[in-house]
């Protein structure tokens, strides 16, 4: 029998096997040449709260949590105009969220003066969906792809905004690509939306954005 410094050292391989196994897994890539991080996965700096809604970074994510009866925003310090945007996102309640785009807001309040902005919803309700200030709903999606939604895990969103085209593919199916025929805002923020009435509780990460804008 080996003796009892030996076993002890030998009860400490696998931990240490382990441990070397996890610093050598390979990390989550960010997306290809051109994309830049909006999100640098420790504090909210590059991004503008509006409202009074909570957000906060908890394990390396940004969480969204309503404590008014308002909805509430955090958005880019830049405006972009076409654009391509990778984000994983994950619903802790049923309060809708979306990631708005060529948007602004009011001065001193807490809503939207124009833009549009890509759906999400668990319950599931039209996730990937385009929705427009002030018009409604421009584009759902089609009623096959409302199950695509993960309603209590991580998913995978990936937005282009090209012109007048959006399209939305969402844990790696195209949900939505609509091409606008009416004429909408060309530029403006893009921003994280928490639901009104405190309902909304969101997880948000992995946010990568690649500008197409011509200017």
């Amino acid at each position: 029998m080996p003796p009892p410094a030996m076993l002890a050292l030998l009860s400490l391989l696998p931990l240490s096997a382990s441990f070397l196994a996890a610093q050598n897994a390979p990390k989550q890539r960010p997306p290809d040449h051109g994309w830049v991080q909006l999100f640098n996965g420790q504090d909210l700096a590059g991004w503008v709260e509006v409202g009074h809604e909570k957000w906060e970074v908890v394990d390396g994510a940004i969480h969204g949590l309503g404590i008014t009866n308002e909805y509430g925003y955090l958005r880019t310090e830049k405006k972009y105009q076409d654009f391509q945007m990778s984000i994983r996102f994950k619903c802790l309640a049923d309060g809708n969220s979306g990631v708005y785009f060529r948007c602004d807001f009011e001065p001193g309040a807490s809503r939207a003066a124009y833009g549009l902005q890509f759906e999400i919803d668990r319950r599931p309700r039209h996730t990937g969906g385009v929705f427009g200030v002030g018009t409604g709903w421009i584009v759902l999606p089609a009623a096959e792809h409302e199950t695509v939604m993960r309603p209590n895990d991580w998913n995978d969103f990936f937005l282009r905004v090209e012109g007048n085209r959006y399209v939305a593919r969402l844990n790696g199916v195209v949900v939505v690509d609509f091409t606008d025929p009416s004429p909408r805002p060309t530029d403006g923020y893009i921003a994280l939306q928490l639901h009104m009435g405190g309902r909304g509780n969101m997880l948000f990460k992995d946010i990568y954005v690649r500008d197409l804008s011509r200017r």
